[in-house]
């Protein structure tokens, strides 16, 4: 188990904003784990786990511990009559999971290609894209608790997966460790083209019945081209949630406004934050060393050395624009670490 006191963590957050840790620990092992239940006594109001760091903007520092799971690890545990179930632990990369998927003749995650971060984070947000969401494969979560070091295992009706939204980040934030995930993925391929763009871009690609590779190629063809490179421009993706309102709600602001995109969401709709924001008068625009990106609406970037209060002062200045124009309160994605 590695360890560092008074730990930077700029080069472990995809805003590369500067913040520091008390102490950062970095577990690679199941050793590690194990060490890590024996010497230290969890406190979710002190200390942090962290995964890939692309869904998170550090306002502030982290005075207690920050620990990271590096355990890795993936395997097929069952293959039968076409479906595959697949484990990969918390420190696995996600989209590098995908990859090796494919390469395994196994398909349900390609739509999530290119999405950054570990598996372990995955189902905290039910991360989702292109008309898929880790909901759809997910078969259980494997966690520790971390107050007793106790193992329990959540099947996927018992994860409360919403949009963007899971047990782990919400009712029992702080409490579990995510050390693994189980996917029911399948042989035979059944492509998800709901999403407009996506056929669309598979059409530019000349690809008229694609293979699950071709949609994933497709899916990172328009993710490199709509969102920044986190390596040369800090950013975290979308930062803010598409917002759900009534149906109801959702036709009048459609009288009102022209063209805006809205999507079903079961009983309710969903509304297109970036369309929300861009009408604002938000793309592209700076304020101090944070910006919106020129390229998607919904991308906050640091331009160079911004503070994670500069990012946070721009993300309210936002959301008081689209409050103030249509009425709408939108949500931020990441998680946000205020001291």
């Amino acid at each position: 188990m590695k360890r560092k006191f008074n730990a930077s963590l700029k080069h472990l957050n995809s805003f590369s904003v500067e913040a520091r840790a008390g102490q950062l620990l970095e577990l690679e092992s199941e050793e590690d784990l194990q060490s890590f239940f024996s010497e230290h006594r969890f406190d979710a109001t002190r200390d942090l786990i962290l995964g890939g760091g692309s869904n998170v903007l550090f306002a502030g520092n982290v005075d207690g511990t920050v620990i990271l799971n590096r355990v890795r690890g993936k395997r097929i545990i069952e293959d039968s009559n076409g479906e595959v179930l697949l484990e990969a632990l918390g420190g696995e990369n996600w989209h590098q999971l995908v990859l090796w998927s494919l390469d395994q003749g196994l398909s349900g995650i390609e739509n999530l290609s290119l999405i950054p971060g570990l598996a372990g984070a995955a189902p905290m947000q039910n991360i989702g894209a292109y008309g898929v969401e880790l909901a759809d494969v997910l078969e259980s979560v494997q966690t520790l608790d971390l107050q007793s070091g106790q193992a329990h295992e959540f099947k996927q009706a018992d994860c409360q997966l919403d949009y963007r939204n899971s047990r782990f980040k919400s009712a029992d934030t702080g409490k579990y460790l995510i050390t693994g995930i189980r996917l029911r993925l399948q042989r035979e391929f059944v492509p998800k083209l709901a999403y407009k763009g996506l056929s669309e871009e598979l059409l530019t690609m000349g690809i008229s019945e694609p293979t699950a590779r071709q949609v994933s190629e497709a899916v990172i063809r328009i993710r490199q081209r709509k969102l920044p490179d986190p390596t040369v421009i800090g950013n975290a993706g979308s930062f803010f949630k598409n917002p759900v309102v009534s149906r109801t709600t959702a036709d009048l602001l459609v009288k009102e406004n022209i063209g805006l995109p809205v999507y079903p969401a079961g009983d309710e709709a969903k509304l297109s934050a970036a369309w929300l924001i861009e009408k604002s008068g938000w793309k592209g625009r700076s304020s101090g060393r944070a910006a919106v990106s020129e390229q998607h609406a919904l991308v906050l970037i640091n331009k160079g050395n911004a503070t994670g209060r500069e990012i946070l002062a721009l993300a309210d200045a936002i959301r008081v624009s689209v409050r103030d124009r249509f009425g709408i309160e939108l949500q931020p994605e990441p998680l946000i670490v205020r001291s």
